[in-house]
């Protein structure tokens, strides 16, 4: 639930009459008003004792009353709106609702007879609008302060008691939403986003990017945005930066510019110079070996976030942030999507309250991620699926690293944010899966009876992609997916195809009723090695932990090749796959 101050000004009548009638942007259905000032109010959209002009006047009797001129804004507006999931709420509990915010408010406190007079109007199923008049009717001025800190406040109260959507006070780190105003220009104008939000992933990407600050401002004109400087004229150096849009103007045809501090809480020209205090080198990764570096660093990052501390972590999940948005704007069309999805879901995880320090052994991987990324863009070993798969899953591995460190430092906020991040990545996962499945269906005839090292792919993500497709994103994206990583690379190194091994053990019974299916998949893998005499290194700390709700490893049968033997399709009795 959200309240927000809406715009008021002096006209109380002709704001009822827009509440009342159809609406401009969005339809009005049934408008009607829930609760009052007294009971004594009539609706007038059921009562013909009372129209909406006499309830305009009725509000404004107070401030009439005042000695003297009457305030130039005296109108208090203020809308009330749930999530599109939320339940739909009664007239009652809008009407409890809207009582309750004048009180927090300290408009009509509860019991005082001599409050602000208000009124709450509802014209939607998932809003209402409270309409209330800047004068107390003893004549003394109410006490607006800090209200709406108070109404977030008893927001959250109200999504506990009715299981509305969860949301948190805000700390600073939110993202600086777009006004009604400019979210109204932007549909007028047809386009899918305001400016306000085109700006903010201009102006992140080049941050991300830059490695000084020149850089940084020239990539932010390169991208088609306008940049003015707030230069020092003592010290002739920037200060500030603003942007805007070309052909972005206001009613005076004057161009509409954004403070970078405006778009985002991190996006201030000394908070994006941060990125540069430490320096990263620009390391040589030939194109073929492009996202291996990226997984690698990613896999060591993952297991750091934080390790010297709160404010080290702190830089750290902000540089994971950066490595998302810069690799959003150079992944490849096929996942180019979910990716920028992500990018914009973590946007919030990436804020940590409070300060930040960045020279982390995890931010300094990850900052060198995005150097490789930067230096690397549009490199032909990108297009190899089976490396790009890797990849992404130690991205969401990261992501859920951080996730659980927010969640250990008490970020909600922040921790939320990560668990939303993982769904479109789940989704570029699942789509690279099938695509690396398809190349090496497309590829099999020519390595059918060759061996495992004749195969032009080995990732173990690759190996589980062509094996058991149907599955293959559920294991890849399962916690227990490094421990049969390991088994798989223990298989081949023994010189046994893993996939042909995989696909027959997978075979054996169904898998999708299991809690891990990571974990049951590895289990059987032991249980093949046991049973043909192939020792598994996998070099320790692998053991898979047994709860009581999963299940043990089946009994395997005999009847498979030697370990000395290579495991081609036609020695086995699991499935043959088509070509």
């Amino acid at each position: 639930m959200i309240p927000k101050r809406a715009k008021g000004g002096n006209d109380t009548g002709g704001l009822l009459f827009y509440l009342y009638g159809p609406g401009k942007r969005d339809e009005h259905e049934n408008p009607r008003m829930v609760a009052a000032w007294a009971p004594w109010v009539s609706d007038p959209a059921c009562a013909q004792e009372m129209t909406v002009g006499e309830l305009g006047l009725l509000l404004d009797a107070p401030v009439q009353a005042l000695p003297g001129n009457p305030p130039t804004e005296h109108v208090y507006h203020v809308a009330v709106r749930t999530a599109p999931e939320d339940p739909l709420l009664t007239d009652e509990q809008w009407a409890e609702v809207a009582q309750a915010m004048m009180n927090a408010a300290g408009a009509a406190p509860r019991g005082d007879l001599w409050g602000c007079r208000w009124a709450a109007v509802r014209h939607a199923d998932d809003h209402i609008h409270v309409v209330a008049t800047k004068a107390r009717q003893d004549g003394i001025q109410p006490n607006l302060r800090q209200d709406i800190v108070r109404m977030q406040q008893l927001a959250r109260e109200f999504e506990i008691r009715w299981g509305l959507r969860r949301l948190t006070s805000g700390d600073r780190t939110a993202k600086r939403w777009p006004t009604t105003g400019e979210t109204r220009k932007a549909f007028r104008r047809r386009l899918t986003e305001s400016a306000r939000d085109q700006l903010e992933r201009a102006v992140r990407t080049a941050a991300a990017a830059a490695t000084g600050e020149d850089d940084f401002f020239a990539r932010l004109r390169s991208s088609g945005v306008r940049v003015a400087q707030r230069v020092s004229p003592e010290e002739g150096t920037p200060t500030g930066f603003s942007v805007a849009l070309p052909g972005d103007r206001d009613r005076g045809d004057r161009a509409v510019w954004f403070a970078g501090s405006s778009l985002a809480y991190d996006l201030s020209l000394p908070r994006v110079r941060e990125r540069w205090q430490v320096t990263v080198p620009d390391p040589e990764v030939p194109p073929s070996a492009l996202w291996q570096t990226l997984e690698d660093n990613l896999t060591a990052a993952s297991g750091r976030f934080g390790a010297g501390g709160r404010r080290q972590g702190a830089g750290d999940v902000a540089a994971l942030g950066d490595l998302l948005v810069t690799v959003a704007s150079t992944a490849p069309p096929l996942v180019a999507s979910s990716l920028r999805a992500s990018a914009t879901e973590f946007e919030r995880a990436a804020r940590a309250p409070g300060r930040r320090d960045l020279d982390g052994e995890a931010h300094l991987l990850l900052r060198s991620s995005v150097r490789i990324l930067v230096s690397a863009a549009r490199a032909s070993g990108r297009n190899d699926t089976a490396a790009l798969l890797g990849f992404l899953l130690a991205l969401a591995t990261a992501v859920r690293a951080a996730q659980l460190w927010h969640e250990e430092q008490g970020h909600h906020l922040q921790a939320e944010a990560a668990r939303r991040t993982g769904h479109p990545l789940r989704q570029a996962v699942e789509v690279v899966t099938g695509a690396s499945a398809c190349a090496g269906d497309q590829t099999g005839a020519r390595r059918t009876g060759r061996g495992a090292e004749s195969g032009r792919v080995s990732r173990p993500a690759d190996i589980v992609a062509r094996a058991i497709p149907s599955d293959a994103s559920a294991v890849l994206l399962d916690p227990a997916w490094p421990a049969l990583r390991k088994r798989l690379t223990a298989l081949a190194r023994q010189g046994i195809d893993p996939a042909q091994v995989l696909t027959t053990v997978a075979a054996r019974r169904e898998l999708r009723s299991s809690e891990s299916v990571a974990q049951v998949l590895a289990w059987r893998l032991d249980g093949w090695a046991v049973t043909h005499g192939v020792p598994l290194d996998t070099g320790g700390g692998e053991a898979l932990p047994r709860t009581a709700t999963t299940p043990r490893p089946p009994r395997m049968i005999t009847g498979f090749p030697a370990a000395a033997q290579r495991v081609t399709g036609h020695e086995t009795d699991g499935p043959r796959r088509g070509r």
